[in-house]
C-alpha cells in the first residue's frame, strides 16, 4: 500500500508541475523583434554637448537636443532631427565660425554636412549669414548653397541666390546677387 501511495503522489506532483508549466507558458508570450541595422540607429542620444577632434586636435563643439547615428546605412550618417549648434575652432581654440540650424545630417564617409531649416552662421567679423539650406564639405573645406542667402554686415545687407565660402566665412561669393548696392565715390 505504501508503494501505491508514493506512486500516486509522484504522479500527482508531476501532473501538477506539468499543469503549472503549461498554464504559465500559455499566458506569457515573448516576442523577439529583429531590427534591421541599416535603418536603425546605433546610437540615440539626447541633450548632447561634445567636442570633436581630428588627429588629437579639438576642431568642433557640437550641441544638439537629439543625435542619431546610422552607422550601418548604405551611406552612413548622423541625424540631428531637432537641430544643431556647431562651433569650429582654429589652431589656438578660438571659435572662428559658428553655425546653427533646425535640422542637420552629417554624412560620415563624405565628411559632408547638410544643414537645413533656418540656417544661421556667423564669422569672426560679426557678419551673419542666413539661408534655408547650406552644405559644408570638410574634405574640400568649402561651404556652399544654391538657396537664397542673406548676409548682414555692419553697414549693409547683401542678398542673392547661390553662395560659396571658405570654412571660416571670410572669403565668399554670392552667385546671383540682388538688391541695391551702395557705391562710394
Amino acid at each position: 500500500m505504501d508503494l501505491v501511495v508514493k506512486y500516486r503522489r509522484s504522479v500527482a506532483t508531476i501532473l501538477s508541475m506539468v499543469a503549472i508549466f503549461l498554464f504559465s507558458c500559455s499566458e506569457k508570450h515573448e516576442v523577439v523583434e529583429v531590427v534591421e541595422r541599416s535603418i536603425s540607429p546605433r546610437l540615440h542620444a539626447l541633450d548632447v554637448a561634445t567636442l570633436v577632434s581630428d588627429s588629437g586636435i579639438t576642431r568642433y563643439r557640437v550641441n544638439a537636443k537629439e543625435w542619431l547615428v546610422f552607422d550601418k546605412a548604405e551611406e552612413p550618417y548622423w541625424d540631428f532631427p531637432k537641430g544643431i549648434h556647431l562651433e569650429r575652432f582654429d589652431s589656438t581654440l578660438n571659435v572662428d565660425a559658428e553655425v546653427k540650424s533646425k535640422y542637420a545630417i552629417y554624412y560620415t564617409n563624405k565628411k559632408l554636412w547638410d544643414l537645413r531649416d533656418s540656417v544661421h552662421a556667423m564669422n569672426l567679423q560679426g557678419e551673419h549669414f542666413e539661408t534655408n539650406q547650406m552644405f559644408w564639405s570638410e574634405k574640400e573645406e568649402l561651404i556652399f548653397s544654391s538657396e537664397k542667402i542673406k548676409i548682414t554686415q555692419a553697414d549693409k545687407i547683401i542678398t542673392g541666390t547661390g553662395f560659396e565660402s571658405n570654412q571660416t566665412f571670410t572669403k565668399y561669393v554670392i552667385k546671383k546677387p540682388e538688391g541695391i548696392f551702395p557705391i562710394k565715390e
